[in-house]
């Protein structure tokens, strides 16, 4: 890492920096990868995120570019081939929720005109502008990821937990949590 251009820590090798400087904390609108970052972080649930994302492409092509209405109707047929998939992470329960999720999603978005409306309502339509020193300042969950979880929840959205909220949160650009020292938390303040 070079001092004129510090990173937030975690990122360690150049997956996770690409990831980083590219992706994390941009805002996101359209619709297609909201859901699929929704599915990505409920997959990662009890995992690391860099597991996620080394499997991100597979996972793309195994539920379809994340079309919500192609896996809105996945069948028993479709559920035992990505359970037989050793590119994405074979989990009976992540895999019925991704299903579900679709579902869900389509009713939300059918309801609000779109899941961006939907999505972006929990911060007021703009990004939470933080200003974080260090990791440990960054908390798991707040009230927003709270009341997030609670109304997806209500909804039928499975693995969508105030933890996985406030992950989704920061991955989509709901939150800006690079830390000030970084270069990026300036480019997207």
């Amino acid at each position: 890492m070079k001092k004129d251009h510090p990173r937030c820590p975690w990122p360690t090798d150049e997956l996770y920096i690409a990831y980083h400087d590219t992706e994390w904390g941009v805002p996101v609108h359209d619709d297609r990868l909201l859901f699929e970052y929704l599915i990505l972080e409920g997959a990662q649930a009890g995992l690391s995120w860099h597991t996620v994302l080394k499997k991100r492409q597979n996972y793309r092509a195994a539920f379809d570019n994340f079309n919500a209405e192609k896996i809105a109707r996945y069948g028993d047929k479709k559920r035992a081939q990505l359970l037989a998939n050793a590119g994405i992470i074979r989990n009976r329960l992540k895999i019925a929720a991704t299903i579900q999720n679709a579902k869900s999603f389509l009713k939300v978005r059918t309801e609000f005109g779109g899941f961006d409306q939907y999505i972006w309502q929990f911060v007021g339509g703009k990004p939470v502008q933080n200003r974080r020193q260090e990791m440990k300042d960054v908390p798991a969950r707040t009230e927003i990821s709270d009341a997030m979880s609670q109304d997806l929840l209500k909804r039928g959205f499975k693995f969508v937990g105030s933890t996985i909220c406030y992950a989704y949160m920061q991955a989509v650009g709901m939150v800006n949590d690079h830390q000030v020292t970084c270069f990026r938390h300036k480019e997207l303040y």
